[in-house]
């Protein structure tokens, strides 16, 4: 079914040729590989042919600052300004079972977990660390230089966090990010004041603009600066949902999932410089899911945070996280606390515990920096 919808979605437009121009800038791992099978339980699919069809899916979708390419390290702030590898963003992104809702939880990357220990594509493991920053996990999984692994790792640890089984994995780079956004035509967003930061390259007055991928890049990224409220991580989420909401916003009402020429300079854009598991990094299977969620209406795009506590200048999940995780698992609307600022009091004694990371949001773990 997958595959008959790819070659429909792009009749007209040279499928064949589509299909190898696109499916080329595609790295591919095999999670199960990566993974093993000390994994949480998942249902077998209906349709063997169709995995994804009429079930639940789970995909992890991360966002790397890694300066490798000439636009990554002109877009970063140079080649050598950054070691190793980091994972800037993740979102968990849940889509039902009858593409009615899809639901994203990001996880903020100051988040103290247990990294359980990961496997290393030399064959050599990771040992298991507690209570430990989320986003040191991509870091240790990427030692050796290994993308997939370093997602492999990150996925590991959100299962065993969350007793969710991750089905798939994205992993975007920073030019990757920019040209989907240039592809749909910028995204609109309004400021209440201006914004600068100069590690982000983000310099922007107040008021409405539509944001070009270069622009809206910085806004992703930024933490640090005038306008950027306390330099946290946890503010900057905020803003990261917001401009993703507008950007999911402007694909439904432009159709993009259904036209065809659109749809392809998108997916063009998505997969410039994408790495991905080996499911959904097969273009038969993305612009299948991308059509079966064409029904999708914007009230049914939820965004959420984990509820967290404040450990320090750290944040740790609490017991509504479970909560959350179960009503995931269980393919139900997120279960959120009625007020999305319900965590204990914020370290600088405000009790805004929506936007404070504590301290002057600076980090020196694996996943240190602006972006």
């Amino acid at each position: 079914m997958a595959a008959v919808l790819f070659v429909v979605t792009f009749a007209g437009t040279g499928a064949a040729f589509a299909y190898q121009s696109l499916q080329g800038g595609v790295e591919r791992h095999d999670l199960d590989d990566i993974l093993g099978s000390d994994r949480p339980t998942t249902t077998e699919p209906d349709n063997p042919d169709d995995a994804l069809e009429g079930e639940a899916y789970n995909i992890l979708v991360m966002g790397t600052d890694s300066r490798e390419g000439e636009e990554n390290a002109s877009l970063g702030g140079g080649q050598d300004s950054v070691e190793g590898m980091r994972s800037d963003t993740t979102l968990l992104v849940h889509v039902a079972a009858d593409r009615s809702r899809v639901d994203v939880v990001s996880i903020p990357r100051d988040l103290l977990v247990t990294i359980p220990s990961c496997q290393l594509p030399d064959g050599t493991s990771t040992y298991e660390q507690y209570d430990t920053m989320f986003n040191s996990a991509f870091a240790l999984g990427g030692g050796t230089g290994d993308v997939g692994y370093a997602a492999g790792c990150t996925v590991r640890t959100v299962e065993a966090m969350t007793g969710i089984f991750i089905h798939d994995f994205v992993v975007v780079d920073m030019a990757g990010f920019k040209d989907m956004v240039d592809a749909i035509g910028g995204v609109d967003m309004c400021f209440d004041e201006d914004l600068y930061s100069e590690d982000a390259k983000l310099d922007i007055s107040a008021g409405c603009h539509t944001l070009d991928g270069e622009t809206a890049l910085a806004v992703a990224r930024a933490r640090k600066g005038v306008g950027l409220g306390d330099g946290s991580d946890i503010g900057r989420i905020d803003r990261q949902q917001e401009l993703l909401t507008n950007m999911v916003e402007q694909v439904l009402d432009r159709n993009i999932l259904t036209n065809s020429t659109e749809l392809y300079q998108f997916l063009q854009a998505a997969t410039s410089s994408l790495t991905t598991s080996e499911r959904i990094g097969n273009l038969t299977t993305m612009a299948g899911l991308a059509y079966s969620l064409r029904g999708t209406e914007m009230d049914g795009v939820n965004f959420a945070t984990v509820p967290f506590d404040w450990a320090g200048n750290r944040v740790r999940p609490n017991y509504l996280s479970e909560e959350l995780w179960t009503s995931i698992r269980d393919d139900e609307p997120m279960a959120l606390p009625p007020d999305p600022d319900a965590t204990d009091e914020a370290p600088d004694g405000t009790g805004d515990t929506g936007d404070t990371a504590g301290g002057d949001g600076t980090d020196d773990t694996a996943g240190a920096g602006e972006g």
